[in-house]
């Protein structure tokens, strides 16, 4: 199971930890982990999910305040499951998890090169164990004859101006190199598992060998890699195929499939790029703006479903229907996208195909050769067209003229679903 921190950065960063303990107010600061970091780099247009989730606002809770609630996550029966089977593989000194690593990684079976695991301080702060997981990396890929498995080790990456704290279920050192290993408690079924569940390990898999690949090029003291297919063979960097441990068919006997997260990593590697820095958002934001979800002592909530929903619109959204089961907020949004009439209520295809067109009502009017392509102000919006946030659109002031052209068709065949939707 994975846990994970997120902190402002040092330094000169202190104002912005302040600012953002402000946005969240008493309540409890929610973690970053991979799998929120997975989702987060899904959508790097989406500012109001960046700003919620560097503050460490709980959006599940603040979703349920807004009267809309997310009516998904992990099922605390397959939570349980997982527990028990990472606990049976790393009992008896680890001896169930030692038997694929053997299969797939070539540990030895004799005593010639042991195995060792270090102690990680895992009841210590997350910064703690992250120094002392550096070390203990380092220390590992010194020796490239000896195995080294690193049980829950903390790692860091810094996403758009703050620090999360990452830990995978465990890191084998060997050859000067680690290989990422992940638990998981969905079942391996006559050597395949579900394509969907291996998709969603490889993506959060590849947000820990992005933090390692970070963490190795500042340890040599080289920037990163320009091409994200590139492995730099530095000391402790990770290799890009990670082996998921997994329950074999129906019982508990452990099994290993390898997988090659290159893909999944150059698409983190680049979404969270894009981000836009923490503080440049903030900046936007206006005076008094709080997602405060605490309660008094007669547990009536310092802020109304109104102001709560306030603040929570002036922070922009990259709303697509795949928000539905990666965000919390997914259901809020999906109902702001309706009651605006916006075209992001079906998908980033659409969104993408129609340019200019912003709302249903003008995809309608182009279907039908009409003119209402244009802003309701009368102006051209055309100067953000991929719907990024970013503005980084072409600004052509015939586009919304040549959008209705080429797409009036497409937006005809779409009109039955769109009346339907409406």
């Amino acid at each position: 199971m994975n846990v994970s921190t997120n902190v402002p950065l040092r330094g000169p960063a202190e104002p912005l930890a302040q600012r953002l303990a402000e946005l969240r107010g008493p309540a409890p600061q929610r973690s970053l982990n991979a799998r929120s970091l997975a989702a987060l780099a899904a959508n790097p247009g989406c500012h109001r999910r960046a700003v919620l989730d560097a503050a460490g606002v709980d959006k599940s809770a603040l979703a349920a305040r807004l009267g809309r609630p997310a009516p998904f996550g992990q099922s605390p029966f397959a939570i349980a499951r997982g527990v028990i089977f990472e606990s049976r593989l790393k009992a008896d000194d680890h001896a169930a998890l030692l038997e694929p690593l053997r299969a797939h990684l070539g540990l030895p079976v004799d005593d010639h090169a042991p195995l060792l695991v270090p102690d990680l301080l895992h009841r210590s702060g997350p910064a703690v164990r992250a120094d002392r997981t550096a070390e203990a990396l380092a220390r590992a890929a010194a020796e490239p004859d000896s195995w080294t498995l690193l049980d829950h080790p903390m790692l860091r990456l810094a996403v758009a101006g703050s620090t999360a704290y990452l830990e995978p279920d465990a890191l084998v050192v060997h050859g000067g190199r680690c290989t990422v290993v992940e638990i998981k408690s969905f079942p391996v079924l006559d050597g395949s598992a579900d394509p969907a569940k291996v998709g969603a390990a490889a993506r959060q898999a590849a947000v820990y060998v992005l933090a390692l690949q970070h963490a190795a090029a500042a340890a040599a003291g080289l920037p990163l890699a320009d091409d994200p297919y590139t492995e730099q063979r530095l000391p402790g960097s990770p290799r890009t195929s990670v082996l998921l441990v997994c329950p074999k068919d129906f019982g508990n006997r452990p099994t290993a499939v390898a997988v090659d997260v290159r893909r999944e990593l150059a698409t983190t590697r680049r979404q969270l790029s894009r981000m836009t820095g923490i503080d440049r958002l903030l900046a936007t934001l206006p005076p008094g703006t709080d997602f405060d979800l605490a309660a008094d002592d007669g547990g009536v909530p310092a802020r109304t479903a109104e102001q709560l929903t306030a603040s929570v619109e002036t922070v922009p959204a990259a709303y697509s229907p795949d928000c539905l089961s990666t965000c919390e907020l997914g259901f809020h949004c999906r109902a702001r996208a309706r009651c605006d009439d916006r075209v992001e209520q079906l998908g980033r295809g659409v969104r993408g195909e129609l340019g200019s067109i912003r709302t249903v009502a003008e995809a309608l009017a182009a279907a039908g050769g009409g003119e209402g392509t244009g802003g309701t102000d009368g102006s051209d919006r055309s100067a953000d067209a991929d719907g990024d946030g970013d503005g980084d659109g072409d600004g052509d002031g015939d586009g919304a003229h040549e959008a209705a052209e080429r797409l009036a068709y497409a937006a005809a065949l779409r009109a039955e679903a769109l009346g339907v939707r409406a």
